[in-house]
């Protein structure tokens, strides 16, 4: 049984039975999407396979996770971001801005992982102190200022690389271009 409790290396196997429940193989016991999300949080690596086809679920039980965190306390995402990303399904763009979106999630990520070591490194100093307390308080909004700046720096980016294809899209005849709206603001 141990050849069947891992698979692909050292990822965790999660099997999801037709009744919807979820079974890690790992602990031989039923999980729920609360356990799948602490899987995420901890960063070990996973897999959710349907029980009946060894379907790959691993994406669908992901959104899933990512709609239930969107439903209650704080959102990430606003209506009018997932609105323009449905927008990207099907258009000749898809690949490139799926492509955009996960490396600007990982510079994201870079940014954020050197401000925690930087902060614990402060923090060994000054155990306890008021103004690491503050410092801490104040790195949400610092931190949601500065990806804000950031997406606004990549959109702009993106949408001058967009128009910089729609213009030479005579080197390409039969590429189907969207043609960029002059103020994507009013375009609803």
């Amino acid at each position: 049984m141990a050849s069947k409790m891992k698979k692909g290396g050292d990822e965790r196997l999660i099997k999801k039975y037709p009744n919807r429940r979820l079974y890690d193989t790992q602990t031989s016991a039923y999980v729920t999407l609360s356990d799948i999300k602490n899987l995420v949080m901890s960063s070990e690596p996973f897999k959710v396979l349907d029980a009946k086809t060894d379907e790959d679920l691993t994406r669908s039980i992901l959104l899933q996770i990512i709609l239930e965190e969107e439903s209650c306390g704080m959102p990430v995402f606003s209506t009018q971001m997932l609105q323009q990303v449905i927008r990207f399904y099907g258009h000749s763009m898809q690949s490139l801005m799926g492509n955009h979106l996960e490396k600007t999630m990982q510079s994201f990520m870079d940014i954020h992982n050197k401000l925690s070591e930087q902060s614990q490194g402060m923090a060994t100093g000054v155990p306890g102190s008021d103004a690491w307390a503050q410092m801490m308080h104040l790195q949400n909004p610092f931190m949601q200022n500065l990806m804000g700046s950031y997406m606004d720096q990549s959109k702009d980016l993106f949408l001058k690389m967009q128009e910089q294809m729609q213009k030479s899209s005579n080197l390409f005849p039969g590429f189907p271009f969207a043609k960029t709206p002059a103020n994507p603001a009013k375009e609803s």
